[in-house]
């Protein structure tokens, strides 16, 4: 029985299927995906973060997120919202971000329509409205069972653009609510999945 239970403790954690062997991509799931995120700024920086992915991996994008936040003030908005064609003229030529000309300079207009955004709400509230302030709790054996769009981020999508979001997309937008627990995706076998569930906001 001893050599059993020790066979039992030296089990590898069972993680969602999408989840590779990279350190930096196991911390990411086990400590930040799924669970649920209040703190505007940090939805902002999210959110600029999960563009910068578009027709890339996240785990490229999580590689470069401390290059990301150096660029970007630590994704303050207020002084992001003062760079101007100077900064994404620098910022192309930093080869430890995305040197995307669009993709930087949405970070800057996504910036200033986030405080335009947080002059009338708290943009958590804005965000969170979509998914009526609760956490959507799934349950897949699998996770290529979950959708990569559902009625509430096409519904998310649809009103960040016509506030004049840029890289907001209703499949980019649905990974957003994954990550900052908005959706509960984590398979129902791995063992963030019953923590991620009590942390849900109800």
């Amino acid at each position: 029985m001893p050599n059993q239970t020790k066979i039992e403790k030296n089990m590898p954690l069972h993680r969602c299927g999408w989840v590779s062997s990279d350190p930096i991509y196991l911390a990411y799931h086990d400590n930040e995906w799924g669970v649920p995120e209040l703190d505007s700024r940090a939805l902002f920086a999210k959110l600029c973060l999960d563009g910068q992915q578009a027709g890339l991996s996240w785990l490229t994008i999580l590689k470069k997120q401390q290059n990301f936040e150096q660029a970007f003030y630590q994704f303050d908005p207020e002084k992001i919202s003062k760079m101007g064609p100077a900064d994404v003229d620098r910022l192309m030529q930093d080869s430890g971000i995305i040197r995307n000309k669009l993709k930087i300079e949405s970070v800057i207009k996504n910036a200033k329509v986030f405080l335009a955004i947080e002059a009338s709400q708290p943009f958590s509230d804005f965000i969170w409205q979509f998914t009526d302030g609760r956490t959507v709790i799934n349950a897949w054996e699998d996770f290529r069972q979950a959708p990569t769009s559902t009625d509430a981020s096409k519904a998310m999508s649809k009103a960040l653009k016509k506030h004049g979001f840029n890289f907001v997309g209703e499949t980019i937008c649905y990974a957003f609510m994954q990550a900052v627990g908005m959706v509960n995706d984590h398979e129902v076998g791995c063992h963030c999945y019953e923590r991620t569930c009590e942390l849900a906001i109800k």
